[in-house]
Order: C-alpha cells, then structure tokens, then sequence
C-alpha cells in the first residue's frame, strides 16, 4: 500500500513524539534514581536493615556520631561505605572518615590504632571515643550505648551469702549477662558487706538469690542505702525454711510487699509439650503489663522455680513507694506449697494459692520536691532467669537488660539484639553427609559416564 504525503508526514510527527517522550522518560528515571532512594530487604530477619532498637538508639542521640574506618583495602571500604548508609538513611550526621595508618599516623596514634588487622574502627561520640572489632549492627549499637551510657553507673551485686556469681562457671552463675551489661556500658563489682561498706557511687545495688540470712550489721547498711535514694535490684527464689526471707523480710515490708510461700506451678501439659517445657515449675510468660521495662518484649520469657509476690495491705502507696506488677502466671497456675511430684493437684486446704501469680513488681518514689528524679526498685520471684542456664531461653536477656536500664534511669537507651539468620549454617547428621558424598562423588559421576557411553553405542550402532 502506497502511503501519502500526508501519512508519512504524519508518522515521522508520531515517531518524533515517541522518542521525545521517551527521552523525557529516561530523564525523569534519572533525575528520581538521583534524588530518591528506597531499598528492599528480603534477607531473613532482615539481617541488612536496622532493627527497631537501633533507630530508636539513634533518634535518641542528638549529637554528630563519627566512624574513624583505617584500612587501604577498596573492598573493605565499600563494605564500610554500604553499612554506614544504613546509619545514615536515619541519622545525617552519621559520618566516616576513611583514613590510611600509614599516613595518617598523627590520627592513628590519638585514636589508639594498633594494626593487627586489615582494618581498625573507632566510633566517636559526645567527645569520647570507642574502639570495636567490627561494624556490625551489635557492635555499633553496643559502643554507642557504652558512649552514651552516663559516667559512674556502677552496679554493685552482694556477695557472702550464696548469691548468684557475676564471674562463676556454674549453671547459677550470672557471667553471660555481667558481659552483656559490660558491654553496654555498666561497670559491674561484687562487696561483701561484712568486709566493705555499699560505695558511694553505686548506682544500682543487686540482691541475687541469696541462700544464707544477712546479720543485722548488713540489714542496716542495706537500708541506709535504700533510704539516701539508691535504687534496688531484688531476685529472690522460694524458701520453704524459713519465713524471714534470709533477713530481709523488713525490706519487703518497707516496700509493701509479701512474699509468697510455695513454688509456683502450672500444670498444663499442653503449654508444655508446645514450648518444650519439661518440668511445671518453669513458668512461661507470653503477656506482660504496660510498662517502659516491658513495653519492648515481643517474646516469651521464662521463669524457673518462681515464688509470688503478692501486696502487703490493699494500700495502694506504702511508704511512698508506688508499686506496679510487670506480669503474672497464667490463670491455671498456683503456689505450690507442698512437695513437688510428677502430678501435682492443688488443694487450698493445705496453702496452696490460686493464680494467676504475680513474679515480678516495679516500684518508684520520688526523691525530690520536683518530681524530677525517682528512686526505683524492682523485685523479682526468681532468680534463674537470669542465669547463665536460661538468659538464653525466649526473651530473658533483653528483659534482663531492659531492668537494668530502667533501674539506674537510662529509660531512652534499650537493649540491641543481634539479627542471625537461620539460613547462614546448614546442619546435617552423618546420614545426610554420607548421602550428599556419594551422591556427588559416585552416584553422578556414574550416571553421567553411564548416559555418554549409552548415546555412544546407539550413536555407533546405526
């Protein structure tokens, strides 16, 4: 078909049209790709993506943070360049500087750089400095906690009396979460009051499970701590020997509590078999009260041989202490007062008491005219669930963390998880290796010689 003068006019108009608008659109792609950013991460557990805690950490901090990054390596600066947008994206004033020790030696030796690796880091904040091993989120989350974290916030445990061991190998012991606290930033010690008096600059003092009675000469140490304002960490376990609580049933009567006999229980096979949970006295918890310690738990958290903790009058403030439970038992469960046996039946008529039980209770007051500053104390009837046995289990770590933080008043700063991913380790059984081994070493190999030499013969043969 033979086209008009017209038509084609018309058609070179329409191509022209396309292209500039095509152009227009290649131009439009630029100028959005240049100026906007958005990514996807679709890694589990969204391992290239900062978690929650972190910006929160970050929109917490309202001054410049700086990464000093040695190394000469252009890989390794790429990595540093892609983390360090992650921080950025949230805060701007995120910055690094990439710096070479072999020329910048000035620098490297006021940051403290020793090069027993390809690349060093130190991060600066609020004019002070920290050095860390990698730029993982943990690591850069953790030292800016520590560079955040107020001087002198020293966390003194009590010793003498069988209480947990911050430094101890056993299953009691409390080391795993004395490294975690050291690592955001707490300094940790542990008296004996028989041979020291509390330091003057503790911040938190920590009663872990002890096992023995207190004297009085340390009773009364204990409370002129409580009564210049100190803030107070109580985990105490059941105790079926004695009702005095190891000398410190005054101190739960001065905060308006009673603690509980029995242990308690919750024998509800089916909860069990789905948490794995092999023994009714290991208490979970999946629902916690509205609270700034429990507000961050998306988990559940686990407590062994537990005792409750109950209001000493129906007072709502004693001594001006302003008490709050952080979360019970489930309704099922009961104290126990008897002795634990494969079926346990709750029977009132011999003390056991009905739930659901409070575990764990927070209580404030204020120590000024202001109102400005609080005391606080939190109590606790476990002490296992912080050792080294269960930090692990469900969220029991970052409740730990979270006490600690509220309890010397950090209540911006919050616990940072590490991210793994389930797919970074393939576990197989010997079974699975021996398979896998065959099959790649033999049975292929076998198969591939036994298809060639199949197609060989049919080939020569017709």
């Amino acid at each position: 078909m033979k086209l008009s003068n017209k038509s084609r006019l018309q058609l070179t108009i329409q191509k022209f049209i396309f292209l500039l608008l095509f152009i227009s659109c290649l131009g439009m792609l630029a100028w959005i790709t240049n100026n906007y950013t958005y990514q996807f991460d679709l890694t589990a557990n969204k391992r290239h993506s900062l978690s929650t805690n972190s910006v929160n950490l970050l929109n917490a901090l309202d001054k410049a943070i700086t990464v000093n990054a040695y190394t000469t390596d252009d890989i390794t600066k790429k990595a540093v360049t892609e983390i360090i947008n992650r921080y950025q994206r949230i805060k701007p004033n995120f910055n690094v500087n990439f710096l070479n020790p072999d020329i910048d030696i000035e620098q490297a030796l006021k940051d403290g750089i020793v090069m027993n690796k390809p690349f060093a880091f130190v991060v600066y904040y609020n004019a002070r400095m920290e050095h860390i091993n990698s730029l993982s989120e943990h690591d850069i989350s953790n030292a800016l906690l520590r560079l955040n974290r107020r001087a002198n916030q020293q966390v003194v445990f009590l010793s003498g009396h069988g209480e947990r061991d911050i430094d101890g190998s056993d299953n009691r012991a409390y080391s795993e979460i004395n490294q975690q606290l050291t690592e955001t930033g707490f300094n940790l010690q542990t008296i004996n009051l028989l041979e020291n008096k509390i330091p003057e600059q503790t911040k938190l003092l920590v009663i872990a499970a002890p096992d023995m009675p207190y004297i009085q000469g340390e009773l009364d140490r204990i409370n002129t701590y409580l009564n210049q304002g100190g803030n107070l960490l109580w985990l105490t376990d059941p105790d079926k020997s004695s009702d005095n609580h190891h000398g410190l049933k005054d101190l739960a009567t001065t905060l308006g509590l009673q603690l509980q006999s029995g242990v308690i229980v919750d024998n509800n096979t089916d909860l069990r078999q789905t948490l794995n949970i092999q023994h009714p006295a290991i208490i979970p918890v999946t629902e916690y009260f509205p609270h700034i310690i429990t507000n961050t738990i998306r988990y559940n958290t686990l407590f062994p041989l537990s005792r409750g903790i109950s209001p000493l009058t129906n007072e709502k403030i004693i001594n001006n202490w302003q008490a709050v439970a952080l979360f019970n038992s489930f309704g099922k469960s009961w104290a126990e007062t008897g002795d634990l046996k494969e079926e346990i039946i709750f029977d009132s008529s011999t003390g056991d008491i009905a739930g659901p039980i409070t575990i764990a209770v927070a209580l404030h007051r204020s120590i000024s005219d202001s109102n400005t500053a609080s005391q606080r104390v939190v109590v606790i009837g476990d002490g296992d669930f912080l050792s080294d046995t269960y930090i692990g289990a469900g969220a029991n770590l970052n409740l730990g963390l979270n006490i600690f933080n509220w309890l010397i008043g950090d209540d911006d700063l919050i616990s940072v998880e590490v991210k793994p991913s389930p797919d970074t380790k393939l576990k197989l059984n010997d079974t699975q290796l021996a398979i896998i081994g065959f099959g790649f070493f033999l049975i292929i190999p076998l198969l591939l010689l036994i298809t060639g030499f199949t197609l060989w013969y049919k080939r020569k043969n017709k």
